[in-house]
């Protein structure tokens, strides 16, 4: 019997605001919430901003798709370094120290003072000029304007990504309601992982960006770039920084698709038993300029250019960033993004124990690759299996009238034109071959952009929120959707969907990643969780569960007031209760790490051949 991995947590931050208390989920859905979660939005977004409550345009502004803005670097004045050639003959003084220990074969020295020497080129000689130029995109799902994680915590000069990670890990894990203390009690060191990391690792000044530019800019490689730009380093963080655990730990990269790679690795650890207890998180920081050259170099982001040849723009016209993205309708590419979300899952035996929360439970992850493929970035076939595979098991566990009629897909919807008419074609050949008419369709990335890794993060986000409020979120970003879209079977939300909170009780999680990174999440909404815990546990257990989830709930919501106060430091335990050598103690049975104990027995896992 597999153990139910059940999602309990959630938190993070992304360019909706905070995910945990459902607060980024209801910045999509603003226009369609009621008066009260609306005005909780916009105290959460104060506490994040530093922006007065009562500012309320100001405040919803600083949040989703928008123009740069200058926090991360100046779209106008991107840097770079221009090639210069300077013809023999040309002179110029420099002071002493500034000469390279190895003079250049065609320069000769003369010296002018005790601190300065002429420089005569008795050849050509090429330059690098530092200068700088507009940006070639200026739309991007930023963090709300006025957020700094860096700034809540002793961050050291982390990257942006880690400090994304630190808050976000510790939003999931301060939300759940359960202290920590109290849930190593319930399982052992070793039951516990942690799946996080990042597609593209850490690209700024403080990780890899600043490693690889440090030569050509004239400046030195500090000690901390190179290992802080591991691609793993999210799960380290939350390994040494902010959970303390002993147990299994890593990542799985796989382009767009990586958060679906870890959440496949999380639930596999639970069905199987080898962990209780798993954080599933990614985070991506990639709004650097050279990262958005890159993309842009390749024609798949929507850039200023493209985005004025859209929307028919003359040269002194302003396009409109807020619809930079959109999602199967006529559009020009993607808006890069970046965002950190991370999920706390128990098996079910360990949330009916606790009183954990229960916002949904994950049934499986389906991963395929496309076989050959004609370009390395293109589409293939593999989508068609790993949705496919998510639908059959879905009609498996549920029946058919149930995905028919109470499911919905969060589809890919890069925002590219090869994706809505590929991705499209996939979903619109399943609904028909399953006998599915009428098949609710969004695309949040047209609100929150493209995070790379952690995109199908800000999808579970989205999902969730939808379980817990009735309202799928509208690709609000298109008027109609484009003639080349297959849509004969599938209904594609463009306006805020109310839905009602229990209508809907299973959604496909899709993701496209270069390469052939195809996967597909099955995802089950908490009322239909509690029922298969019911069924499998009885009517006393949920009841005693109930009764523990009221306090849980309580401190839940504490957190939550703290949070919008803005009085809470993200989980940030450097240098405590770390176990040295003479801390440890072996036996054939056992390691004991100070105060806890490993087991060591193992079965033997091929006693029928051994």
């Amino acid at each position: 019997m597999s153990r139910l991995p059940v999602i309990v947590a959630q938190g993070g931050i992304s360019p909706a605001g905070r995910t945990s208390g459902f607060n980024a989920y209801c910045r999509l859905v603003f226009e369609a919430v009621g008066q009260e979660a609306a005005n909780h939005t916009l105290t959460s977004l104060s506490a994040l901003t530093g922006q007065d409550t009562t500012d309320q345009q100001g405040l919803l502004k600083t949040t989703l798709i928008r123009k740069l803005n200058g926090t991360l670097f100046d779209p106008d004045h991107t840097p770079l370094n221009r090639l210069l050639k300077v013809q023999a003959g040309s002179q110029f003084v420099l002071r002493r120290q500034q000469l390279p220990k190895n003079l250049p074969e065609n320069w000769v020295i003369t010296q002018l003072d005790g601190d300065r020497v002429q420089v005569s080129l008795n050849g050509d000689q090429s330059l690098l000029l530092p200068v700088t130029q507009p940006s070639p995109v200026y739309a991007a799902g930023q963090l709300p304007t006025g957020f700094h994680p860096e700034t809540l915590y002793q961050s050291r000069h982390h990257p942006r990504g880690l400090a994304m990670t630190v808050y976000g890990a510790s939003d999931a894990l301060m939300s759940l309601g359960i202290p920590l203390e109290t849930l190593k009690q319930q399982v052992q060191p070793d039951q516990v992982a942690v799946y996080a990391g990042s597609s593209m690792s850490q690209l700024d000044q403080n990780a890899n960006g600043g490693l690889l530019q440090a030569r050509l800019m004239g400046k030195r490689v500090t000690s901390k770039q190179l290992p802080l730009g591991f691609a793993e380093m999210p799960a380290d963080f939350i390994n040494a920084y902010v959970l303390g655990s002993f147990g299994s730990t890593g990542t799985n990269m796989g382009a767009c698709a990586t958060f679906l790679y870890n959440l496949k690795q999380g639930i596999h650890d639970i069905r199987s038993g080898r962990a209780r207890l798993v954080i599933v998180g990614n985070s991506e920081a990639p709004l650097t300029p050279e990262i958005i050259d890159g993309y842009a170099r390749m024609g798949a982001l929507a850039s200023e250019k493209n985005l004025r040849t859209l929307h028919r723009l003359g040269r002194s016209e302003t396009p409109d960033y807020r619809r930079a993205c959109r999602p199967f309708a006529e559009n020009s590419g993607f808006v890069l993004a970046e965002s950190a979300q991370f999920f706390v899952l128990m098996d079910d035996d360990l949330a009916l124990a606790t009183g954990a929360p229960i916002l949904g439970a994950v049934a499986d992850v389906f991963v395929n690759a496309d076989g050959y493929k004609r370009s390395i970035s293109g589409p293939g076939a593999g989508n068609y299996i790993t949705f496919a595979k998510a639908v059959s098991l879905a009609f498996s566990m549920f029946g058919e009238e149930t995905v028919r009629n109470h499911s919905f897909v969060q589809a890919h919807g890069s925002g590219t034109p090869q994706n809505r008419t590929t991705e499209s074609r996939i979903l619109n050949e399943i609904a028909q071959t399953f006998g599915i008419s009428h098949w609710p369709v969004t695309a949040i990335k047209s609100r929150v952009g493209h995070s790379l890794a952690t995109a199908a993060g800000d999808q579970l986000m989205a999902t969730l929120g939808i379980w817990q409020y009735g309202i799928i979120p509208g690709i609000t970003s298109i008027d109609q959707v484009a003639n080349d879209v297959h849509q004969t079977h599938l209904h594609f939300v463009t306006e805020h969907l109310p839905i009602g909170s229990s209508n809907m009780e299973a959604a496909f999680l899709n993701a496209k990643g270069f390469g052939g990174n195809n996967a597909t999440a099955l995802v089950i909404a908490p009322q239909r969780v509690r029922k298969m815990l019911e069924k499998r546990h009885g009517q006393q257990a949920v009841t005693v569960w109930q009764k523990k989830s009221e306090a849980v709930a309580e401190t839940s919501a504490t957190y939550e007031q703290d949070m919008c106060t803005g009085s809470v430091s993200p989980l940030y335990h450097f240098g405590e209760n770390v176990i040295t050598d003479s801390d440890i103690r072996l036996s054939t049975e056992q390691i004991e790490l100070g105060d806890i104990s490993v087991s060591l027995r193992m079965d033997n896992p091929y006693s029928d051949c051994v």
